[in-house]
C-alpha cells in the first residue's frame, strides 16, 4: 500500500482483483455472495485494512436498493441495448433496476422524475431527451437525487456525464468516406430530438473543412422520434431533387439512414461500393438493426459496454460520495468504425 489509503470501493476493488459491483454486493449483504467470494473479500480487507463509508452504505439502505433508469425512447433499440446493460449491471451489484421511458414527450420525463422522486431510490440513470427537455426541473432533480447522466449531455447539469464522443464518431466516417471516394453530404432532422446530432453536424463542417472540402448539408422536415419515417419520406425529396454535388450520403443516425435507404429501394437506386452502384450512403451509432439493412450499412459504433460499465461506476462512487461530487466531470468514450456494403 506504501501508506496510502484507500478511499472508496472503487480503489479497493481494484486493489483486490474482486469486481465493483461484488464489492458493493457483499457490503449491502454479506450472505448474498458465495462463500469462496465472501472469504476473499474478507481476507482483502483485512490485508489492505479497508473500511467502507458505513454512512453511505447504510444511507443506501434507509433509501432502499432501487436505481432508476430513465430514457427518452425506449421503442429504440438504441436505447433498450444500452438499458439492457445497465439492468444487468445493477442485478450483479444485488440492486433492483426500475426502467422508464419518456416515449419523446416533456411532460412525461417530469412525471418520471416526479414519481422516482418519492420512490426515494439509492440513485438515478438519466439519458434526458435533450432540446425539449425542462432544464430546470432536472437540475433540481439532480441536485436531490444522486444521478448520472448519460448519453444526452445537459451542459452544467447534475454530477457527472457519460456517452460517447460525437466528434469520434464524425470523424472516422468523414475521413473513410473522403479517402475511399467522394466527400459525403450530411442527410440530418432540420430540429433534431437528440442534442448529439448538432454536435454531429459541427464536428462533420470541421472535419469537412479540415480535409479541404466544402460542407453539403440537407435538412430533412420532420420533428419528434419517427426517425425512419422521416429518413424514408425525405429521403425521396433528397433523390427528387438530387441536392449536393456528391453520390455519397452520410446519415446523422443509423434510424435515419435506413429510412433513406428504404427511399433508395423505391425508386430503384443501387447503393453499396460496387460498380453497378450509383450511390454510398453510411451513418452513426451501429443501431441493432444496421447490418440486417440491405445493403448493410456501413456506420459508426458505439462502446455499449464501456459506457454501461462506467455510468455504474459514477453512480456507485456518487452514492458512496454522498450525492455529490466536488466537481462535475464529463467521460466520453471513442467510437469504432464499422465497414459493411453500403459504403
Amino acid at each position: 500500500m506504501g501508506g496510502n489509503k484507500i478511499r472508496n470501493m472503487e480503489e479497493f476493488a481494484a486493489l483486490s482483483g474482486i469486481s465493483r459491483p461484488t464489492v458493493s454486493k457483499y457490503f449491502n449483504d454479506p450472505g448474498s455472495v458465495r462463500a469462496s467470494t465472501r472469504a476473499r473479500i474478507e481476507a482483502a480487507l483485512e490485508e489492505h485494512d479497508y473500511r467502507p463509508n458505513i454512512y453511505a452504505v447504510n444511507q443506501n439502505r434507509r433509501l432502499t436498493k432501487n436505481i432508476g433508469i430513465v430514457v427518452p425512447y425506449l421503442a429504440d433499440p438504441f436505447f433498450a441495448e444500452i438499458a439492457r446493460k445497465i439492468e444487468l449491471r445493477c442485478i450483479e451489484a444485488g440492486l433492483s433496476p426500475i426502467l422508464f421511458s419518456a416515449h419523446g414527450e416533456k411532460d412525461l420525463e417530469v412525471d418520471i422524475l416526479d414519481s422516482l422522486r418519492s420512490m426515494k431510490p439509492a440513485g438515478v440513470l438519466l439519458a434526458p431527451l435533450g432540446r425539449i427537455s425542462d432544464r430546470g426541473v432536472i437540475e433540481k432533480f439532480c441536485r436531490d437525487v444522486p444521478t448520472i447522466l448519460f448519453d444526452s449531455n445537459l451542459d452544467g447539469i447534475g454530477e457527472a456525464f457519460v456517452g460517447s464522443d460525437n466528434f469520434s464518431f464524425v470523424s472516422q466516417s468523414v475521413e473513410y468516406l473522403t479517402r475511399t471516394g467522394n466527400p459525403p453530404i450530411l442527410f440530418e432532422m432540420v430540429r433534431p430530438a437528440n442534442p448529439n446530432a448538432n454536435k454531429r453536424r459541427k464536428a462533420y463542417v470541421s472535419m469537412m473543412e479540415r480535409l479541404g472540402f466544402d460542407p453539403q448539408i440537407f435538412q430533412a422536415e420532420g420533428d419528434g422520434w419517427g426517425f425512419e419515417e422521416i429518413g424514408y419520406k425525405e429521403g425521396l425529396r433528397f433523390l427528387d431533387q438530387k441536392p449536393g454535388r456528391t453520390d455519397t450520403v452520410l446519415c446523422s443516425n443509423d434510424r435515419l439512414a435506413i429510412g433513406f435507404l428504404s427511399a433508395c429501394f423505391e425508386r430503384g437506386i443501387p447503393v453499396g461500393r460496387g460498380e453497378t452502384c450509383t450511390l454510398r450512403v453510411a451513418a452513426h451509432d451501429d443501431h441493432p438493426f444496421s447490418r440486417f439493412t440491405c445493403p448493410s450499412l456501413t456506420t459508426v459504433a458505439h462502446d455499449y459496454d464501456q459506457v454501461s460499465n462506467k455510468v455504474i461506476e459514477m453512480l456507485f462512487q456518487l452514492i458512496e460520495s454522498g450525492g455529490h461530487f466536488e466537481n462535475r466531470s464529463e467521460h466520453l468514450y471513442p467510437a469504432k468504425l464499422v465497414l459493411r456494403s453500403s459504403a
